[in-house]
């Protein structure tokens, strides 16, 4: 499951883009790509203006962008172990010209720490890789092993980082799969993250959730408040208004 050498001349990259084209993104042409779950994240975790965002698992770095995007006063930064996924990361980061704002760390998110970053982190957020050890298809593919399946890290191991680099007050937003709502809102507890919202995501109106977007606050008191539902497609198969709203920018 070896993965070859990002070729940054275009070969090897698909490209896209954002807002009406004013966010341009590549992203590997095989191997781990993202999907609606970043534009979600990207949009529904709250920010406030001068927040210090840090992404764990950044990938190309397309949730760091767009929240970049959408809030030029934001600073963020993005953590990736993969070297090939850092370097595309960066790669979209100085293309859109955010250099002065993202930086793009290529490391093992469990070495992590307060003295990694010269700021102070506001906010956590993280697509956590979601597929437990041994549970169903194991993916052929590297990157997008290590993106879905508990790999290099596991749910904890992202809430520890998240508890680690926080100050009391930090706050974190993760989306994961609704058929693990238990396991993420019992975990964050454990590591002294309490959640305070929940949003379920569902493909279609008739459908079950399929994700959900929880903010917890680090060392808060209890109290858990339910979001209405947010629904992907409409009936005839198109996003959303709300969704296709999150796509213009």
């Amino acid at each position: 499951m070896s993965t070859p050498p990002i070729d940054l001349s275009g070969e090897n990259l698909t490209e896209g883009s954002f807002f009406n084209g004013r966010l341009q993104v590549v992203q590997p042409r095989s191997g781990y790509r993202f999907s609606i779950d970043a534009v979600l994240l990207a949009h529904l975790a709250i920010v406030r203006r001068d927040d210090v965002v840090l992404e764990l698992g950044t990938g190309c770095g397309i949730v760091t962008l767009m929240m970049a995007y959408r809030r030029r006063n934001l600073r963020l930064y993005g953590v990736e172990i993969q070297p090939e996924l850092a370097e595309v990361a960066r790669h979209n980061v100085t293309a859109n010209r955010m250099q002065a704002r993202i930086c793009i760390l290529n490391m093992d998110m469990r070495l992590l720490s307060r003295d990694s970053i010269s700021e102070r982190i506001d906010m956590v957020v993280a697509n956590p890789p979601y597929h437990q050890p041994g549970a169903g298809r194991r993916c052929t593919d590297r990157q997008r092993a290590i993106a879905r399946e508990e790999i290099t890290v596991t749910l904890d191991q992202v809430l520890l980082t998240a508890r680690g680099v926080l100050f009391k007050t930090g706050r974190m937003a993760v989306i994961y799969p609704a058929q693990r709502t238990v396991d993420l809102l019992a975990r964050m507890r454990h590591f002294n993250l309490e959640p305070k919202t929940i949003r379920m995501i569902h493909s279609r109106v008739q459908g079950r959730a399929e994700l959900i977007l929880v903010e917890a606050v680090k060392a808060a008191r209890p109290g858990l408040f339910v979001e209405p539902p947010l629904t992907i497609y409409n009936p005839a198969g198109g996003y959303s208004q709300e969704v296709g709203a999150m796509l213009k920018g």
